[in-house]
């Protein structure tokens, strides 16, 4: 379906989201008449909101911590400390994900707990009150290796294909495609962020025109987008990686020292007798 024409737009009218709030009811109240194939992108912070995942914290770096799996990078400049971590989401951002604009002072919002989740829960709600087949996109804001900025990438999906796989497929030309794999969630996401905008209060947008890539709710959500530790090329900041290097590598030669002297003076009194004949 490529090449044909695709609206995105955002939904007005949603006001501020509380805990509790039906997401489901307060889209469907700003009277938008959903369609097959739409596919919404919501923003993260509403859900959040939703789901009450708010928790004081007067220091955010403590609730930063609390979100942690493992630090890939941490540099400090001009007393602020910058964290890029491992939630335990998987996902690799700066600070975790938690945030701490448009929050009550003394509060922190974390992300969802199982956003592919929310997605599928919105998704089903939205399609049980409408009748339409309609995909659901859970966007936050990360940044990017080598790139400067930010840009909103799916972190929940349900209903939507997130991946599209044209390896063993050829191109025009007819050359065999070997690794392209398009990350439709993402792109989804950032076209969404396009319309919704950071403080325009306006946290939903509908995509129009991709019904191609809508499906059953039983499609892999976007945790499927995940790379898995074992295949990540960038475990490591670059000075911690060279940090853990070199302690591994004074470790190997102190191990190595001690197994050679080992085997050359395998008893003290062989040692001794060394030492004297000096």
């Amino acid at each position: 379906m490529t090449g044909q024409a695709m609206t995105v737009f955002a939904l007005t009218g949603m006001g501020e989201v509380r805990p509790g709030d039906d997401l489901a009811e307060l889209i469907l109240g700003t009277g938008v008449e959903l369609r097959d194939g739409d596919i919404l992108v919501v923003t993260s912070k509403i859900v959040s909101k939703a789901e009450g995942r708010y928790i004081e914290a007067s220091d955010r770096e403590d609730a930063i911590t609390s979100e942690t799996v493992r630090i890939v990078a941490s540099r400090t400049r001009e007393g602020h400390t910058m964290r890029i971590v491992e939630n335990r989401l998987g996902m690799v951002a700066a600070a975790a994900g938690v945030d701490a604009s448009n929050t009550p002072d003394g509060w922190v919002l974390l992300l969802p707990v199982d956003p592919d989740a929310s997605a599928l829960a919105l998704a089903a709600r939205l399609r049980a009150a409408t009748g339409a087949e309609i995909g659901v996109i859970i966007s936050d804001t990360l940044g990017r290796p080598w790139r400067r900025g930010q840009t909103d990438v799916a972190i929940g999906a349900a209903g939507v294909h997130v991946l599209a796989d044209l390896r063993g497929t050829r191109d025009r030309s007819g050359k065999l495609l070997v690794v392209t794999t398009p990350c439709i969630g993402d792109e989804l996401a950032a076209a969404g962020d396009l319309v919704k905008g950071k403080a325009s209060g306006n946290p939903v947008a509908v995509v129009r025109g991709r019904g191609d890539l809508v499906g059953p709710l039983d499609l892999a959500g976007a945790s499927e987008i995940v790379r898995a530790p074992e295949d990540d090329l960038f475990w490591l900041g670059t000075r911690e990686a060279l940090a853990d290097g070199y302690r591994e590598g004074y470790a190997a030669a102190l191990a190595e020292r001690d197994d050679t002297a080992q085997q050359r003076y395998p008893t003290r009194d062989a040692a001794l007798n060394r030492k004297e004949t000096l």
